[in-house]
């Protein structure tokens, strides 16, 4: 365990080559959490809330994908689906787990679908949660966060994208999160990743073809915010009728961060449907 002040920092590993950080809290069967792609982001950022409750029952690990967050990134790192993809196999190899339960946020969604359509034998269930992985036309929303730019406003008004819940959004949090945004060699790795435009090319190269995701037999939790200005409605509703045992949630008055605005029914319902079974 780590012993830093600074809670994003937890464990280290190496995982395909890249020295991760990553946060591993619980026992019982492994359930793999991984993060979205907001501008400044950490494992620790995105799963605050719903760590340490999934772990009164499961074994919780949550990589810094590399790229984000406190994981190293060599110098002429390729960012694209296969990197990840690679990199959280290559996760799962050096802890030697052979099949673990997936829960993906937004980008993290995409890249479980992928594992999960590539690798379907190291997958037993997924939660995919206001993801991505199929194809729709690109937000406003979307459009802001890939392209930030580190200021204090721009966070402020990427925040208020976010959340729908205005109480969710204060000074001291934008604060935070641009800090984070502006550590050294963050905003270049995120500027490699999402840049140049037009951005809708990042949202096909995330996705999975349909003939993979109607093929995939994991039971599969779809959760999405019914006002998510980032991914659209549409997407949840679009992988809840692929995916042949997959089983959908939709929460009101809610935005991106379903994980957030509604963490302890969000933990509530994941933990029993990583149960069940």
């Amino acid at each position: 365990m780590s012993t830093t002040s600074n809670p994003e920092l937890g464990n280290r590993i190496l995982a395909a080559g890249f020295d991760t950080n990553y946060h591993d809290q619980g026992t019982g069967h492994p359930v793999v959490m991984i993060h979205g792609s907001g501008p400044g982001v950490t494992a620790w950022a995105n799963w605050r809330l719903n760590i340490g409750p999934l772990s009164t029952q499961a074994r919780v690990l949550a990589p810094d994908m590399v790229g984000f967050g406190y994981t190293d990134a060599p110098a002429g790192t390729r960012y694209g689906l296969d990197t990840w993809v690679n990199h959280l196999l290559g996760f799962l190899d050096a802890l030697e787990l052979d099949t673990v339960d997936l829960v993906g946020n937004s980008f993290g969604g995409g890249l479980a679908l992928a594992i999960a359509a590539s690798r379907p034998e190291r997958v037993r269930k997924l939660v995919l949660m206001g993801s991505v992985g199929v194809d729709f036309p690109l937000t406003p929303g979307l459009d802001a966060v890939w392209g930030y730019t580190p200021s204090i406003e721009n966070m402020k008004g990427l925040l208020d994208v976010f959340a729908h819940d205005r109480k969710l959004v204060n000074d001291e949090l934008a604060e935070l999160r641009y800090r984070a945004s502006a550590r050294e060699g963050v905003q270049e790795r995120f500027a490699q990743m999402f840049s140049p435009g037009p951005r809708q090319q990042y949202i096909e190269a995330l996705t999975t073809p349909e003939d993979k995701i109607r093929a995939l037999p994991h039971e599969t939790l779809v959760v999405h915010g019914r006002e998510d200005k980032v991914i659209p409605l549409s997407n949840a509703l679009t992988l809840a009728s692929l995916i042949p045992r997959a089983q959908l949630h939709v929460y009101p008055h809610c935005g991106h961060w379903t994980q957030i605005e509604w963490a302890s029914s969000f933990n509530d319902m994941v933990g029993r449907f990583l149960a069940q079974g």
